[in-house]
């Protein structure tokens, strides 16, 4: 299963007790272990209407997140040959029928699954009230934000928006989007189709929050040329590098530093002058009118000067941190624990940030935010939600959502979304 949970924060700078002016957008990439062993199995089963017992034939089938997926046999029968030892959600898909998951971990034995997929309610024959086509103002928020604002994104397109039920919630003040089946994605800034399926979007104006999550397969592209191609597989690399994915590899293989990160620790606290603030505000809006009719332009500036004051203060401490300050490998365990206090402040020093980033920032501050020096650096903060994450071989989490990042992480979105079965390319030994 693929989570991103965003917020939008507006908060302080990544500096000692300074306020900062830009817009941030959190977010949080989910994905199953998928571990780099050498260690192969066999998955196979079948596919069963739950009522009838009769096999469902020509239905899909895929491991999620990856871009391994098969088709059911005449019988309903299915079968993956050679598939790495790990663990995954295992995906059956039907055309009237519901989504139907499976979260196995395959070792060097064969395994066997059935599904059982109920019939979706039309095709039970119960009523079913189609629904009201969606506004285009809801349904363009939806895909801007479901696709990202990096350079990547902008190279996507949702091929199927009649598959996509968008809603808004004035109550909750809440747009949700969700889909039956699946919906495409196509993106030709790395190759790949993506089919998105049990798709449940969320995002909360009042509070300032994003999520989706489904299960998606990857379907490679097929190149016009050996030019595009080659371009493919550079854009591939890129986005890899300075991912969240790069950074738990190397957490995993003890060489932070060597692959282009450094990491110092960042602690947040309430800030105490936030509590007056607020006290002060509310008896100025109170008494807006007679205040303010006494020195309008006094009134506007403390005013402003309230609503600046930041929530929380940050503190930086300007001692980089080794690996082995915020993971440790248990002797005997095969997983390295990703454990640290407060929050871990992330560069990436190899490539400069999307240009997209600083004009994103720029776009969604509001007229008195100034915007903080260094938005061209790929800079991300990374929090655990448990006081350990376990990391398997691939740095993937044993428990995705015991993990949540901001900053640039949060900005990269579906342009940038990788298989887990993707492995970068080798780098050239070192000569001595």
């Amino acid at each position: 299963m693929f989570v991103i949970s965003s917020k939008n924060i507006f908060g302080n700078s990544l500096a000692l007790a300074q306020r900062a002016g830009c817009w941030i957008f959190a977010g949080m990439l989910l994905l199953l272990a998928f571990p780099q062993a050498q260690a192969q199995s066999t998955l196979s089963g079948v596919v069963l209407d739950s009522v009838t017992r009769q096999p469902l034939p020509f239905g899909t089938v895929f491991l999620a997140n990856t871009t391994l997926g098969v088709t059911t046999d005449d019988a309903g029968r299915f079968a993956f040959a050679r598939v790495p030892a790990g663990t995954y959600e295992v995906v059956a898909s039907y055309l009237g029928y519901a989504l139907r998951r499976q979260v196995i971990t395959l070792t060097n034995e064969p395994q066997q699954l059935t599904f059982r997929l109920p019939p979706s309610a039309n095709t039970l024959g119960e009523v079913v009230v189609r629904p009201h086509p969606n506004k285009p103002e809801d349904y363009q928020k939806f895909a801007s934000t479901f696709l990202g604002s990096t350079t990547f994104s902008q190279q996507c397109r949702i091929r199927n928006p009649e598959a996509v039920r968008v809603e808004y919630d004035a109550e909750k003040n809440e747009l949700t989007a969700t889909c039956a089946d699946f919906l495409t994605v196509e993106n030709q800034a790395l190759g790949y189709r993506i089919r998105y399926y049990g798709l449940d979007f969320r995002l909360n104006f009042a509070e300032g929050w994003m999520s989706f999550y489904g299960s998606p397969v990857f379907e490679p592209l097929k190149a016009r040329s050996g030019r595009q191609q080659q371009r493919w597989a550079a854009n591939r690399s890129r986005a890899y590098k300075g991912s969240l994915p790069h950074f738990l590899r190397s957490v995993y293989d003890n060489g932070v530093a060597e692959a282009g990160f450094r990491v110092q620790r960042l602690r947040r606290v309430p800030n105490p002058a936030r509590a007056r603030a607020d006290s002060l505000l509310a008896l100025m809006r109170a008494q807006a009118f007679s205040i303010r009719a006494l020195d309008p332009a006094r009134f506007d500036d403390s005013l402003a000067h309230l609503i600046r004051v930041p929530r929380q203060l940050e503190y930086l401490f300007s001692a980089p941190l080794a690996t082995t300050d915020f993971s440790n490998r248990p002797p005997v365990a095969p997983e390295v624990l990703l454990q640290f206090p407060d929050l871990l402040l992330v560069y990436y020093d190899q490539e400069l940030a999307d240009p997209a980033y600083v004009a994103f920032t720029a776009r969604n501050a509001t007229p008195d935010q100034t915007l903080p020096a260094g938005l061209d650096k790929q800079v991300s903060v990374l929090h655990l939600q448990q006081p350990q994450v376990p990391l398997q071989a691939n740095g993937q989490p044993a428990n995705p959502l015991a993990l949540y990042t901001e900053g640039y992480w949060g900005f990269e979105k579906m342009g940038e979304f990788l298989p887990v079965d993707y492995l970068p390319p080798a780098q050239p030994s070192r000569t001595r």
